[in-house]
């Protein structure tokens, strides 16, 4: 099985080892998402609503550098800092996914890598078979 590294550029993936996703066959999973600006800072502090819809823009970049669409995607997994928050995250994971309706797991935790983070997303998604087959006539 192919296997094929996405890399975001970002400092750390060589410091902590890891890639903004990866693909292996028909499978691609995209690790763990903050809603950074392209500046590198987090966006809109208290805003986790804005935080949560950036994060999936980033997601989505990755899907597409992989090969894969949204559509594609099947698991889903939020990290929040606040759970008494859940409808703003809940709000812009819908307007992603409220075709698709991937498996989804929303849990609290006490603190992301940044002080500013409010949410963290990890996404799964399988390629159907007309998607890998037309990859591999390319």
């Amino acid at each position: 099985m192919k296997r094929k590294n996405i890399s975001s550029g970002a400092p750390w993936e060589d410091i902590v080892g890891y890639s903004r996703a990866v693909r292996s066959g028909n499978m691609v999973f995209v690790t763990g998402t903050i809603g950074l600006g392209s500046d590198g800072a987090v966006v809109s502090p208290d805003d986790i609503y804005a935080q949560t819809k950036r994060a999936l823009e980033i997601v989505t970049i990755a899907l597409k550098e992989a090969g894969a669409e949204v559509s594609d995607v099947v698991r889903t997994r939020m990290f929040v800092t606040d759970i008494s928050r859940w409808r703003e995250v809940g709000k812009a994971h819908g307007e992603v996914f409220s075709q698709i309706k991937p498996a989804t797991t929303m849990v609290e935790v006490r603190r992301l890598i940044d002080d500013e983070a409010l949410v963290e997303i990890e996404v799964d998604a399988v390629i159907e078979a007309e998607s890998v087959i037309e990859e591999n006539s390319r």
